[in-house]
């Protein structure tokens, strides 16, 4: 994560910024084949500062015209040391994007507002919940209308050319969360960053909720538990099975060519 985070910032500070422009054609919310997580208040509550859980695995990207972005992530996690025990992962974000002269997206969130649950369930008792930042750039895009779903299709490249999983059209307009500032911290707000304080989501404590990465949230009889909504739990049981279907699928692209007489390079 770190190399990761060192060459897209090396990267994203060396690709042109004079190019102002939101290409139309990404106008819109994508998501992956799934087509369970996506963007929006079905993914994130800001009020009560939760994550909701989707029913699979996926990602979800909105972009508007005059450049907000917004981003749904729901991953499985697998365990080579212990199959049993895989994770799950659920990330939220949303800011600013703008692609570049180059052609390149570059994708900047509201660093107050990123959140990520994690959940471990042989590790701990309860998910642990944070706060997420991270700056991406994509080095290039395609969309197109997919030929056999024959629906648009966003295909996007991550900083070293790595492809993600391709995303179609789900809504135009995208369906998004307000694009100001959802939870600024006291900090924050002196500096001058755009609060909803006037609308539905104004948050019924003042307080920042402390959040850090490594910190556990334990409860008074010093074992990890739920605070005031702060630590959720993602469902167990379908993470255990989606690492289950995950590990024969990779058994049977392994085993089928070679029980057919086809050997592998």
């Amino acid at each position: 994560m770190l190399l990761y985070t060192s060459l897209a910032t090396a990267l994203l500070l060396a690709a042109p910024a004079a190019a102002q422009t939101w290409p139309y054609d990404l106008i819109g919310t994508w998501s992956t084949k799934s087509n369970q997580t996506l963007t929006g208040p079905g993914f994130y509550d800001p009020l009560n500062e939760r994550l909701i859980e989707p029913s699979r695995t996926g990602i979800s990207y909105s972009f508007t015209g005059d450049g907000h972005y917004e981003e749904a992530y729901y991953r499985a996690i697998a365990n080579p040391q212990n199959p049993a025990c895989p994770s799950g992962i659920m990330q939220w974000q949303h800011g600013a994007w703008v692609m570049n002269a180059n052609g390149s997206l570059s994708l900047t969130p509201i660093a107050v507002d990123g959140r990520q649950l994690l959940s471990s369930p042989c590790e701990y008792n309860n998910a642990v919940y944070t706060r997420y930042n991270q700056t991406e750039l994509f080095q290039r895009y395609s969309v197109y209308t997919d030929p056999y779903h024959g629906i648009g299709r966003l295909d996007m490249f991550k900083f070293d050319g790595a492809p993600m999983n391709p995303m179609y059209l789900v809504y135009s307009p995208p369906q998004m969360l307000p694009t100001t500032t959802l939870n600024p911290t006291s900090a924050s707000s002196t500096a001058g960053a755009k609060s909803t304080s006037g609308s539905k989501l104004r948050r019924s404590l003042d307080a920042e909720v402390p959040l850090s990465w490594k910190a556990k949230m334990a409860s008074e009889n010093g074992k990890l538990g739920e605070r005031s909504g702060v630590v959720h739990m993602i469902n167990a049981d379908r993470v255990w099975w989606i690492g289950l279907g995950m590990m024969g699928i990779g058994g049977l692209l392994y085993l089928g060519p070679r029980r057919m007489g086809v050997q592998l390079s």
